[in-house]
């Protein structure tokens, strides 16, 4: 016998939450095949089988909280599959040789697709799956156009189940949400929270608690900043393959401020301060299954379009759910933006154990006074600086906000910045 673990999975992460078995007791499963789906803290993590053999038992159920090192499953090395399960082998082999010797660079994927099918489970990510779950949709009724039929996150997204032939058996309810109840009369639904927004209250919650945390507000003319993206965006673009935004500009200005108030890229480790030398600035983006934080590495090493990309590619995989741990941890300052979503001002709550977090606003015409005579409409967006006043002064984190002003009204200064 061999057990199946749940194993190591970042130093701040202890536990998860087992989202959905990937195989069930009595199924054979190879070394390497993904058995169990993990919901963590911040990501959702599959758990492979070390060994080769049947599924013999399952100790932890969907919705059961488990630790790191407990053991999950437990694989027979010597145990016969049932008739069912030899069965689904022998064609899923079948299925996995090529047709045609040009064909041969589709075999991994093909046994990967057939591993699947191995457990009568359509092929899907796991983005996808949780999905389906929240949803309430069969998996096995999305249409998919991936040549192997995979089921991307964005066909579940897309899928109506009542554009479906009405003798469709109806999707399985949520498993996470009980039944309609009375309440003084009215109808109310609960939900189970997902552990993300389980997490996401709980350290809010304990940031507001254990943080003297302050805000401090500024405006900033966007009009030069909008002026030079318009020059130069198309040729940005072209050169880079990538869009000039405003978050490399900001990204830049927050890099330079923190330089000149160093007490904002730091954090309280019991009686000390750590001053960090380094600057990772994390982009917070809205995903699905809530707020997440990827960081951009090095952001002081980067240039506009090295930061653009990273942070394009880090909100693709917040949105379909393939964020590592990796990409989460060690930020130093965090940027968030509101005003995609209208936001005109806010508050912003830090990201602890940082001490400050830069919240950005819709860009809005409004009158500024040019000089005693003259009144322009311009473009002007609200700035918000959350701090942890034990350790950052009022007139640091003013500072600190006067210099990212500065700085966006004079964007090609920059370029100047060490």
């Amino acid at each position: 016998m061999a057990d199946i673990k749940v194993p190591e999975l970042a130093e701040s992460i202890t536990e998860g939450t087992i989202a959905q078995w990937l195989k069930k007791p009595g199924d054979f499963v190879n070394k390497g095949d993904y058995v169990v789906e993990l919901e963590t803290d911040k990501v959702n993590v599959e758990i492979i089988s070390e060994h080769s053999g049947i599924l013999k038992e399952v100790r932890a159920g969907e919705g059961d909280t488990v630790n790191v090192g407990d053991t999950i499953a437990v694989v027979d090395e010597n145990g016969d599959a049932s008739a069912e399960s030899v069965e689904l082998q022998a064609e899923a082999k079948k299925a996995a040789i090529p047709d045609a010797p040009n064909q041969a660079f589709q075999q991994e994927e093909t046994v990967q697709a057939n591993n699947e099918q191995k457990g009568q489970r359509p092929i899907a990510s796991p983005a996808a799956r949780k999905m389906a779950r929240e949803k309430g949709i069969d998996l096995t009724q999305v249409p998919t156009v991936d040549p192997l039929g995979r089921v991307r996150a964005q066909d579940v997204s897309s899928f109506n189940p009542r554009e479906e032939v009405k003798q469709q058996a109806a999707p399985a309810p949520k498993q996470q949400t009980a039944p309609a109840v009375q309440s003084a009369g009215k109808e109310v639904e609960r939900i189970r929270m997902t552990r993300r927004r389980q997490t996401i209250a709980n350290r809010l919650v304990e940031v507001q608690q254990t943080a003297a945390m302050l805000t401090t507000f500024n405006e900033v003319d966007m009009t030069n900043v909008m002026n030079l993206r318009k020059r130069r965006k198309d040729k940005f673009l072209e050169e880079n393959d990538v869009k000039l935004g405003f978050m490399s500009f900001f990204t830049k200005a927050v890099v330079a401020a923190l330089k000149k108030s160093p007490l904002l890229n730091a954090e309280i480790q019991g009686d000390e301060l750590v001053l960090k030398k380094f600057y990772d600035i994390g982009i917070a983006v809205s995903a699905n299954e809530g707020l997440v934080v990827p960081v951009v590495r090095d952001a002081d090493r980067k240039n506009f379009a090295e930061i653009e990309k990273d942070i394009l590619d880090l909100a693709e995989k917040a949105r379909n759910n393939k964020l590592a741990l990796q990409d989460l941890q060690g930020g130093t300052f965090t940027i968030t933006n509101g005003g995609v979503f209208g936001s005109l001002l806010s508050t912003p709550i830090l990201n602890g154990p940082q001490v400050g977090i830069l919240g950005m606003h819709s860009i809005k015409l409004r009158p500024v006074a040019i000089d005693a005579e003259r009144m322009e409409n311009r473009p002007m967006m609200y700035i918000a600086l959350s701090y942890d006043h034990r350790i950052v002064d009022g007139k640091e984190a003013v500072t600190f906000l006067s210099r990212i002003k500065e700085l966006i009204e004079d964007p090609e200064s920059l370029l100047f910045e060490a």
